[in-house]
C-alpha cells in the first residue's frame, strides 16, 4: 500500500501530546495533505450511522446527549475503565478507519501524504506508512495538558495515558521525534528542521 505514494508518514503520540499541533502546521505552511482518523472516526459515530445504533443499543440513551450528539466524555469514562468495552469500541472502528485511508491514499496524487493515527500501532496500520513520526512530552506536562483539554481530575488522566502504549515502545520504530514538552515555537523549529532534512517540501 505504501508504494502508492511517494511519502506516507504515519504521524503519532501518545494522548495530549500535540500531534494535532504538528498536522495542522504542516498543512498550513507546507500545504501537505493530512488524513485524519479521529475525524472519520468522530463521522462513522455520527448520529444514525450503524456504529451509533450498534452504541446505543450497548450502552442506552444515556450515551448521548439531550441533542443527540454523543457524549464522548461519557463514552471515555466507560471504555477507559474496561478493557473489554474498548476492545469491543475499537474493533469496530478499526477496520472502517482503515479502509477510509486506503481508499484515500489510493486516490491521492499527492507526493506526500500525513496520516494523523493516534493509534498507529494498536490498530495495527504500520503497513500503510513509509515512515513513522512521533510527538511526545514528557508525563508530568501530557497529564497537565490533558486534565485541562478534558476537563478531568488527575485520576482520570492517568488511566487515559496507561491506556496507551507506552512511548518507550513506540519509539523503536519512530524515524524522527518531535518533543513538544515545551513551547509552539520550539516544536516548530524542530518541524521545519525534519522537512528541511528529508526534503518533505
Amino acid at each position: 500500500m505504501s508504494q502508492l505514494c511517494k511519502r506516507i508518514i504515519g504521524l503519532t503520540g501518545g494522548i495530549a501530546t500535540g500531534k494535532t499541533s504538528v498536522s495542522s502546521y504542516i498543512k498550513r505552511h507546507f500545504s501537505i495533505p493530512v488524513l485524519d482518523a479521529d475525524a472519520y472516526a468522530r463521522n462513522e459515530i455520527r448520529l444514525n450511522s450503524t456504529l451509533s445504533k450498534l452504541i446505543k443499543q450497548r450502552y442506552g440513551k444515556s450515551i448521548y446527549l439531550e441533542n443527540g450528539d454523543l457524549d464522548y466524555q461519557r463514552l471515555g469514562n466507560i471504555i477507559f475503565y474496561d478493557v473489554k468495552q474498548k476492545e469491543w469500541l475499537e474493533n469496530k472502528i478499526h477496520p472502517y478507519v482503515k479502509q477510509i485511508f486506503i481508499t484515500e491514499i489510493k486516490k491521492s496524487k499527492s507526493r506526500t501524504l500525513i496520516l494523523d493515527l493516534p493509534l498507529l500501532f494498536e490498530s495495527k496500520l504500520t503497513f500503510l506508512v513509509t515512515e513513522i513520526w512521533i510527538v511526545y512530552c514528557n508525563e508530568q506536562e501530557q497529564l497537565k495538558r490533558l486534565m485541562k483539554r478534558n476537563s478531568l481530575n488527575k485520576k482520570d488522566g492517568i488511566i487515559r495515558m496507561k491506556n496507551q502504549l507506552p512511548f518507550k515502545d513506540k519509539v523503536k520504530t519512530a524515524d524522527y521525534i518531535l518533543d513538544n514538552s515545551s513551547t509552539f515555537e520550539n516544536l516548530y523549529i524542530q518541524i521545519n528542521e525534519v522537512i528541511r532534512k528529508t526534503d518533505l517540501y
